[in-house]
């Protein structure tokens, strides 16, 4: 495990990673981080990829055009 420290930062809250876990993300400083939420309720950070930003995009394209159909079928 991990520990991953939070700090102030002006008026917000930073995270400090230790050099284990960048490397172990495959991100240096400037990279984005995404903070995502499972179906079991856990969180999960991770880097960057093209090609999940497309399939989100895919999908969130799918929901928006059948929004009235995938609120029916969820009933």
């Amino acid at each position: 495990m991990i520990a991953i420290k939070l700090t102030q930062v002006g008026n917000s809250v930073g995270a400090v990673f230790p050099k284990e876990a960048l490397n172990e993300l495959g991100v240096t400083k400037g990279d984005t981080l995404y903070l995502t939420k499972g179906p079991d309720g856990a969180m999960r950070i991770s880097a960057y990829s093209e090609r999940v930003a497309g399939q989100i995009e895919a999908a969130r394209s799918v929901m928006r055009d059948y929004r009235e159909t995938l609120r029916a079928l969820s009933k």
